[in-house]
């Protein structure tokens, strides 16, 4: 009998790095996801197959239950190995999956390309959790990390505000009513960026004015959500950008790549690679393309309403 688990994709649009520390962020989760399917096997082990969103294998591997009971020690980090780390974890939650007469077939099947960065990990860690019947936050905490907010998108099919008490993923549905999204562009860089290399530059640059940074960071999330014009939303996501740059050091991605853009640029998540969120009142399609940016997805193309 076949399985089939589908998670949602994300895009942080504020509270990227501080919502760690309890700030709160607003995030939207996307059209785009990860489907997870499961066949049961008189094969032992486990024979894994990922698909990108073009059809194209980008893993394939066998992997036998003794891995995934006992993993290695101080393994160099590969694919494999951070899926072994994923189905250990989810096996320590659930040990009844592995049983020796019963082997699986999976498949995964991405519907973006993987370098966009939407949530291949979160999206992978929620379908997983949902196969074995265990909670997606705690298998998160216990293998890859992060805040969680990714695998509260997963789960909701609208706009979320989310945040941590102590370790507690708080996640509030919430509306988002602007009518000016279709001013509202996302723009990929051309370039995947590690959100755990991400996540140890910002533990690396913390500073003692944290609770204030927070306390920013929480108005002026308010503040992007219930914007009701184009140019205060805008002006929002400017005040967000110029906050995180001095909390991280870090040019906004506008200083860096587009000084000479007339509109809104926003970077979302890990700063400098996957997406930015563009809001012109002008299509800004030719500006980007002409430096070589030519993956350009409208706000009603990406988010799921």
């Amino acid at each position: 009998m076949k399985q089939t688990f589908y998670s949602n994709g994300k895009l942080l649009i504020t509270g990227e790095y501080l919502v760690l520390d309890g700030a709160k962020a607003f995030a939207l989760p996307t059209k785009f996801g990860q489907s997870l399917i499961i066949e049961k096997s008189t094969n032992p082990g486990i024979e894994w197959k990922s698909f990108d969103a073009d059809g194209q294998i980008w893993f394939e591997d066998v992997i036998p239950f003794s891995e995934i009971k006992n993993p290695l020690d101080n393994e160099p980090e590969t694919i494999k190995s951070t899926l072994i780390s994923i189905l250990h974890e989810g096996y320590v939650l659930n040990p009844n999956f592995l049983n020796d007469t019963i082997g699986y077939s999976i498949t995964t099947q991405l519907t973006f390309p993987k370098k966009w960065g939407l949530g291949t990990s979160s999206t992978l860690i929620n379908n997983i959790a949902q196969w074995l019947q265990i909670d997606a936050f705690t298998l998160l905490n216990n293998s890859f990390g992060g805040s969680g907010y990714d695998i509260a998108c997963a789960q909701n099919d609208s706009p979320i505000l989310y945040h941590l008490e102590g370790e507690k993923p708080i996640v509030e549905k919430v509306t988002f009513t602007a009518n000016f999204t279709q001013h509202i562009y996302f723009v990929y860089l051309n370039r995947k960026q590690s959100s755990k290399t991400a996540i140890a530059n910002y533990n690396a640059n913390r500073n003692n004015n944290l609770h204030k940074s927070i306390a920013i960071n929480n108005a002026i999330t308010l503040e992007v959500l219930n914007a009701k014009t184009l140019q205060s939303f805008a002006h929002a996501l400017e005040k967000h950008e110029a906050k995180m740059s001095i909390i991280l050091e870090t040019l906004t991605i506008k200083e860096s790549l587009f000084p000479d853009f007339n509109g809104t640029i926003k970077s979302l998540g890990a700063w400098g690679g996957d997406f930015v969120m563009v809001v012109s009142e002008t299509d800004p399609t030719d500006y980007f393309s002409s430096k070589g940016f030519n993956t350009i997805v409208l706000y009603d193309e990406m988010i799921l309403s």
